[in-house]
């Protein structure tokens, strides 16, 4: 109750800005957003990149899956993996691998 509440800050949980900062009780922060075309831009470049890419793709997920399963140098593998596969494809391949983290707080 106390961390929803903010009566227990927790940096970067409920606690955003430095204690340096003064911050007006009413003042927003205003977000930046995509526009629609924007968005549909970005994900015609992932189709795109998935298409480029579809003949590679697998066994790049596959080789990345067996390099996590056996222990071996991930960040290696990642590095040719991200060459043909989105960041999507790749936290799936690593999710079927070790499951999806999730914050006990």
């Amino acid at each position: 109750h106390k961390k929803h509440t903010g009566e227990l800050p927790l940096i970067g949980v409920n606690t955003f800005e430095g204690k340096d900062r003064t911050v007006e009780e009413d003042e927003t922060v205003e977000l930046m957003r995509s526009s629609e075309v924007e968005k549909q831009h970005q994900l015609a470049n992932l189709r795109a990149f998935h298409a480029c890419h579809a003949g590679r793709a697998d066994e790049a997920l596959k080789r990345l899956q067996a390099t996590a399963r056996q222990g071996g140098n991930v960040f290696e593998e990642l590095m040719e993996t991200v060459q043909v596969c989105s960041l999507g494809q790749i936290t799936h391949a690593l999710f079927d691998v070790g499951g999806q983290y999730r914050r006990n707080m």
